[in-house]
């Protein structure tokens, strides 16, 4: 299934020559490149395939857009930087901490060697996901509409944004002919933590399930930078607005839900 207006069709991201052929018989003007393995845990475990599925893919789709004239955006991430500083700008130096860091780092600098054109978006998304993946916040919801206790971390601070509003974010971006390197993410620095108690309050939820837990003292899970907050001062100041805060963020997700549109994308 697909989401009602949207035409879908499977695409080899192994061949840059035949993703360039694809992106050439279906006149694509805009490609934006999502394609990723994320979780930090199976990327520190698997180093080669981690490679090849971010960095690899993501040079395949940077030389197919620039031998087109198809204009990139890609999609990289906030888990760059050592987490030693707060809200980091664009041209702070990139200090990732385990593999999937420095496979997103790599890619990003292959993208944009391969396609100086590229525009590349760094994030930290949420918003409601698919049958197959979930994402944080339906996580969250989930225990805490099940009753079920969730712990949830203190020390790791983020600047979360609402996929809506990335997505509109990015084509303003787009519309201006912005290229190089964007934080796309939101206004509010904040824990894991305060972002489930949050969640709960936006959604009329038990906050009292929500436990506060220390990333600091878990030694079984890979390394990860505490503070991955970016600064979005650059876009907010090209774009002459604000972003948002999670508050008003999250009522809109609570109303996608109340629309229909968490059921249509749970169908997926």
């Amino acid at each position: 299934m697909v989401l009602s207006g949207v035409e879908a069709q499977k695409v080899d991201l192994e061949s840059a020559d035949g993703l360039a052929r694809t992106i050439e018989a279906g006149k694509f003007d805009l490609v934006i490149h999502t394609a990723g393995f994320t979780s930090v845990e199976e990327c520190e475990a698997r180093p080669d395939h981690a490679w090849h599925a971010n960095v690899q893919l993501a040079s395949n789709v940077a030389a197919a857009c620039a031998g087109t004239g198809s204009l990139l955006v890609h999609i990289s991430t906030d888990h760059l930087f050592s987490g030693n500083e707060i809200r980091v700008s664009e041209d702070h130096p990139v200090a990732p901490q385990n593999v999937y860091g420095r496979t997103k780092a790599e890619a990003e600098r292959q993208v944009l060697a391969i396609n100086p054109n590229a525009l590349v978006v760094r994030t930290n998304f949420y918003g409601w996901g698919t049958r197959y993946r979930n994402s944080f916040s339906d996580a969250i919801l989930g225990r805490l509409r099940s009753g079920a206790e969730i712990s949830l971390f203190s020390d790791v601070f983020y600047t979360p944004i609402l996929i809506e509003v990335l997505v509109r974010a990015v084509h303003d971006l787009v519309r201006l002919k912005a290229r190089g390197v964007y934080h796309v993410a939101g206004d509010e620095r904040l824990s894991k933590h305060e972002f489930g108690l949050r969640i709960a309050k936006a959604f009329g939820l038990d906050s009292g399930l929500i436990k506060s837990g220390m990333f600091a003292s878990q030694e079984a899970l890979v390394r990860r930078p505490f503070d991955m907050s970016l600064s979005n001062e650059k876009i907010s100041k090209l774009l002459d607005r604000k972003l948002g805060g999670v508050d008003e963020q999250l009522d809109r997700l609570r109303r996608q839900e109340e629309d229909g549109l968490a059921r249509e994308l749970r169908q997926l």
